[in-house]
């Protein structure tokens, strides 16, 4: 927890020293992928405008921003009558004629901030990231909503230059009580075309990813089939051993048959006969 104490109080430091300072993207602690295609984190101005002496009564912080051009860095967000202005992303044609209100919220003292101690706890890591983070274009359905009540901060457009500016409004009168200056251009991320991204090394093209695929799943086609060869081995033996079994016994049932008795074979009775008759025919012949 001291490192995020630590990289806490270096931002209020870049920030509480007045307000003639920008606001600052969000601290890669709690925002590792900033800014994305669409959207962009920043730190809220924590400690920044009763940094010097404490104000009474309700006051909010209006976010402004603007897409970069030449003359953003003087852009104003109020009117003459130092009232905040209230265009919206729509109006503005999302910040590119001029600067839109994206996100209102109210100024926490900074005795009433959470504990950075509590951020390791799941259930409240989201409410400790609201107290110190405020999101641009983070709601991706509010202009397409028909019914939609409320401030609209719709996505960013990618590849583009912003501006930001935080405002202190005294809710009370109306009107602007102080403001930063405008932060230097953000540029949102570019959308990499498939064709161009590096595929190696430790990345892989669909084609890589298919053979891939084919050839993790051989080993188990080849387990497979031997599991089944050695199953068909087994059955073959199986059935050899009975038809060896059945001819073993009808050999052992002949052999005594043939050689436990005195009695002539087959073919020795067949000769006595065949032998007679041939004396018979030799004696008629001689008569």
């Amino acid at each position: 927890m001291s490192a995020l104490r630590a990289l806490l109080a270096l931002g209020c430091l870049r920030l509480c020293s007045g307000v003639d300072l920008q606001p600052q993207l969000a601290s890669v602690t709690f925002a590792t992928n900033n800014p994305t295609l669409s959207t962009v984190a920043l730190e809220k101005p924590l400690c920044m405008f009763d940094s010097t002496a404490a104000l009474s009564g309700p006051y909010e912080i209006y976010l402004y921003v603007l897409v970069d051009s030449a003359g953003s860095r003087n852009a104003s967000v109020q009117d003459n009558t130092k009232a905040p202005l209230s265009s919206t992303f729509r109006q503005t044609e999302g910040g590119r004629t001029g600067p839109y209100k994206a996100s209102a919220f109210d100024l926490t003292p900074c005795s009433d901030l959470p504990s950075l101690d509590a951020v390791g706890d799941v259930s409240r890591a989201s409410e400790i990231l609201n107290a110190y983070l405020v999101r641009v274009g983070a709601n991706g359905t509010c202009l397409s909503d028909p019914n939609f009540q409320g401030l609209c901060n719709p996505p960013l457009s990618a590849a583009t230059e912003y501006r930001f500016k935080y405002v202190l409004v005294n809710m009370s009168t109306g009107l602007v009580q102080d403001q930063t200056l405008w932060s230097d251009p953000i540029r949102t991320n570019r959308l990499t075309p498939h064709l161009a991204i590096d595929t190696w090394p430790g990345r892989r093209s669909g084609g890589m990813i298919v053979i891939t695929s084919i050839l993790g799943s051989l080993p188990f086609f080849l387990l497979l089939g031997f599991v089944g060869a050695i199953v068909l081995s087994l059955l073959d033996m199986g059935g050899s051993d009975g038809e060896t079994t059945h001819d073993s016994q009808i050999t052992q049932e002949a052999v005594p048959k043939s050689l436990g008795t005195s009695e002539p074979s087959y073919t020795s009775v067949n000769r006595g006969p065949a032998l007679d008759r041939a004396e018979v025919f030799a004696s008629k012949l001689q008569d």
